[in-house]
């Protein structure tokens, strides 16, 4: 049976791995938070780890440089040095490949290299949707607020349920690997479909996987979530 330690189990995409984790019952799981985070670090050793605590709020990144740095390189690195485990799968983010003109981009690359190594798994999602998601520019397209990229940019959206699943089945794999939906859409045809009003005031933002996964769902059936 192997032992597993889900870091920040109370966050978006944590919820979802959690949920699929849970029904395999060849996995004994240990839940983290920040409440009983010392106590499950120094409980015993666990055969993988899965920081999911990193935050994903890229503009409070911009303007909070110094706590987005604490709360993603140094995290980070205190997981690696600091727990006992034998691999380490770190949920990062496609920004650590497209975004390092920016902290948010910046911040995740720099944690990557801390557990980049031949048996580690770096898992860099893309831009997700479900029922619990509560902030974003879905959100804000669905609230008429601004949007400050482009509505050009073009997101490879995938419902965080599909995006739980899939890791909770692939822990074993090792190296970098893009998550996200195939046949990225243009956030003006979203913007379109829905109605929204949001003015659009910023650069091309693409977010886009490197590399499709087999079997992944089509981006645009994001519209399918917005409009039900």
């Amino acid at each position: 049976m192997k032992s597993i330690a889900l870091i920040g189990v109370n966050g978006f995409v944590a919820q979802s791995i959690n949920k699929y984790l849970t029904k395999n019952k060849n996995i004994s799981l240990t839940n983290v938070n920040r409440e009983n985070y010392e106590v499950a670090r120094l409980a015993k050793s666990y055969d993988i780890i899965i920081n999911a605590a990193m935050p994903s709020k890229r503009f409070w990144a911009k303007n909070n440089p110094h706590k987005d740095f604490l709360e993603t390189v140094e995290k980070t690195f205190n997981i690696v040095n600091s727990w006992n485990s034998s691999k380490i799968v770190q949920i990062s983010s496609i920004s650590a490949r497209s975004q390092l003109n920016t902290t948010y981009g910046r911040h995740k690359a720099a944690a990557e290299k801390l557990v980049n190594n031949q048996n580690n798994l770096i898992i860099r999602l893309g831009p997700m949707y479900g029922a619990m998601l509560k902030k974003g520019v879905l959100i804000d397209m669905k609230n008429d607020k601004d949007v400050f990229v482009s509505k050009e940019s073009m997101y490879c959206f995938a419902p965080v349920d599909w995006v739980g699943e899939w890791i909770s089945k692939n822990i074993h794999k090792s190296g970098i690997i893009d998550l996200g939906g195939k046949n990225a859409i243009k956030l003006d045809e979203i913007a379109q479909a829905i109605g929204s009003k949001s003015k659009f005031n910023g650069p091309i933002d693409h977010q886009i996987v490197s590399k499709e996964i087999k079997n992944a769902p089509e981006a645009r059936d994001v519209l399918n979530f917005l409009l039900k």
